[in-house]
């Protein structure tokens, strides 16, 4: 597992962008990159939201909520991931050396809550119904969609780490069951155009309000 050289590297301090105007002059447009705003901007990008489970080497289950998680090829199929470098687990992910990331469905979502809280590893399991897969790695029933994973390869960016997994078995339900997602602090379901009128479908809760 080796890190590529980031291209944040090359980046140098953002300057103000030079826009045209009528008679060749330009004028300098300030450029707002501030952590906050990009906070706030990415709190609007809804996403699903996945479950990253591992086998640490001592034999224990470990998981944490993300919805940093993102196709990146087809051929071999591989997916990524970003984990916070702060995050205790993102060592036992790297460690492990395999990773599963169960989708979750419209229903789980008190499972990603309780993954996503400081409760010790055992508690968080002890929520839905688990299996595994051949490394061991925990694979959640009701999920709508689980990708197993063998880690190829790790990038270190800024805060996080972008964990690289080559699909190695996938698992998925029916694709009538909704997936939970995620947006403005708050978890929803998604609903297609064609449902949009049964109030039972519509978005919960009202993500007009943050949390």
């Amino acid at each position: 597992m080796t890190g590529r050289h980031s291209p944040r590297a090359n980046l140098k301090e953002a300057r103000p962008v030079a826009a045209p105007m009528a008679a060749g002059r330009t004028e300098a447009v300030p450029c707002e990159a501030d952590s906050e705003a990009f906070k706030a901007g990415m709190r609007r990008l809804a996403a699903s939201v996945t479950v990253l489970t591992c086998l640490g080497p001592s034999g224990t289950r470990h998981g944490m909520t993300a919805t940093a998680i993102c196709s990146v090829s087809a051929d071999p199929p591989t997916l990524l991931c970003c984990i916070n470098r702060s995050s205790a687990t993102r060592e036992l992910f790297i460690a492990a050396g395999s990773f599963a990331i169960n989708v979750l469905s419209a229903s789980d979502h008190e499972i990603a809550t309780r993954f996503a809280s400081r409760l010790p590893p055992h508690q968080r399991f002890s929520a839905g119904h688990w299996t595994s897969c051949a490394s061991g790695a925990p694979l959640l029933e009701s999920a709508i969609a689980s990708f197993a994973c063998r880690l190829s390869e790790v990038v270190e960016i800024g805060s996080h780490s972008v964990i690289f997994g080559e699909v190695v078995e996938t698992r998925t339900r029916s694709e009538h069951v909704p997936p939970l997602l995620y947006a403005h602090g708050g978890y929803g379901r998604f609903a297609g155009a064609a449902r949009a009128a049964l109030p039972e479908m519509m978005w919960i809760p009202d993500w007009h309000d943050d949390f």
